[in-house]
C-alpha cells in the first residue's frame, strides 16, 4: 500500500523534505510505519517510539486525527492514508 508521509520541523530535515510517498506492506500499523522511519532516517532513530510506546510530546496524525485518540501504535493504515509526524515543540514568550 502507498502512504503519504508528512514531516514537520526537525523531522522534515531528517527526511529531506516535507512530503514523502512510500510503500508499506498491507496491514501495516502506525507502529510499523514509525519503526520503519526510525530505521530509514538517522535523524528519527529513537525519537518516534520509546520503550514500546509513542515518544512523549510528539504528535502523529492519521488523516488529520491524533493517533493517541485512535488505537495509538496499533492504529491500522490503509492505501492512500496520510500520516503526519510532528516533533516536540517548545518556545513562546
Amino acid at each position: 500500500m502507498e502512504l503519504e508521509l508528512r514531516f514537520f520541523a526537525t523531522f522534515r530535515e531528517a527526511a529531506g523534505g516535507k512530503t514523502v510517498s512510500a510503500e508499506f506492506a498491507d496491514g501495516s500499523t502506525v507502529g510499523d510505519v514509525l519503526r520503519d522511519l526510525e530505521s530509514e532516517y538517522e535523524g528519527m532513530a529513537g525519537r518516534l517510539i520509546v520503550d514500546g510506546d509513542l515518544a512523549p510530546q510528539i504528535n502523529v496524525l492519521k488523516n488529520g486525527r491524533e493517533v493517541l485518540h485512535l488505537d495509538e501504535l496499533d492504529t491500522s493504515m490503509a492505501d492512500g492514508d496520510r500520516l503526519s509526524v510532528f516533533p516536540p515543540v517548545a518556545g513562546g514568550a
